[in-house]
């Protein structure tokens, strides 16, 4: 029962070129920075990443997207970064936007078992549609687009909408940072940094997550459990100054009022 590992070299063992990876994290925060870090010193390559966004230039994800690891992205939100703009739009990086809730069920509904599920979101677009550019070829015209998704209209209530059939989201692996965690994988996110880490989590076939803080099985309240530990495979712990290494996405500063 005992799931902590020695090294990030560990905790990243079976982690193979060519893999799909969940990441957690929103922007900046709640990345599990010291694991990509691991990712792009073992030289993984050719990986399609499941994640919010893409990091920034530099930082989180863009570690490897700067070192052209990525192969293709599944993401909501890339604006932050502009190496992945530059490699999208010259057709190096494959890319699948894909709404934010329906992203964060494609991972949950991995964890929970199911093939797919139904949802209103994205029906009458290019989601469910079909043509989105998935991929750019070098002059600029669209070598790959996304297909049409099945759509079905359902009753309830009294009232028939349509909805499109999103596939869920299993990876091989999945990376997550959690502020507390037990040897025994159960995991506690600190408030905004939970975001998209738990459904990371449940989607990876080898989840690994690096902890600001180890403590003994028990010590954490069953009630403050965020993530049980059937979820996890590999707990890391950092170091106190690994744990603090945070960077702040965009930072904002008001001016103070001068006194006359």
């Amino acid at each position: 029962m005992d799931k902590v590992v020695a090294s990030a070299r560990e905790a990243i063992e079976g982690l193979e070129n060519g893999m799909r990876v969940a990441v957690g994290g929103f922007g900046l925060c709640g990345i599990p920075q010291v694991l990509i870090e691991e990712v792009h010193a073992a030289g993984t390559a050719e990986l399609e990443v499941v994640s919010n966004n893409c990091g920034v230039d530099g930082w989180g994800l863009g570690v490897l997207l700067d070192a052209g690891r990525l192969r293709r992205v599944i993401a909501s939100y890339v604006g932050e970064n502009k190496e992945f703009a530059r490699q999208y739009l010259e057709g190096e990086l494959e890319l699948e936007l894909t709404p934010q809730g329906t992203l964060a069920e494609k991972l949950r509904a991995a964890g929970t078992g199911l093939a797919a599920f139904w949802t209103r979101t994205g029906v009458g677009t290019l989601v469910a549609e079909g043509g989105m550019p998935w991929r750019y070829d070098a002059d600029g015209s669209v070598a790959v687009e996304s297909p049409a998704k099945e759509t079905r209209e359902f009753t309830m209530l009294d009232e028939t909408h349509e909805y499109v059939l999103e596939e869920s989201l299993p990876c091989h692996f999945a990376l997550v940072r959690a502020a507390k965690g037990d040897r025994h994988g159960n995991l506690v996110f600190n408030k905004s940094a939970r975001n998209f880490n738990p459904v990371a989590a449940m989607a990876g076939r080898v989840t690994v997550a690096e902890v600001e803080e180890l403590v003994e099985p028990g010590e954490i309240d069953p009630d403050e459990v965020d993530l049980p530990g059937v979820f996890v495979q590999r707990v890391l712990a950092l170091s106190p100054e690994r744990a603090a290494d945070k960077r702040i996405e965009k930072r904002t500063l008001t001016e103070t009022p001068q006194e006359a």
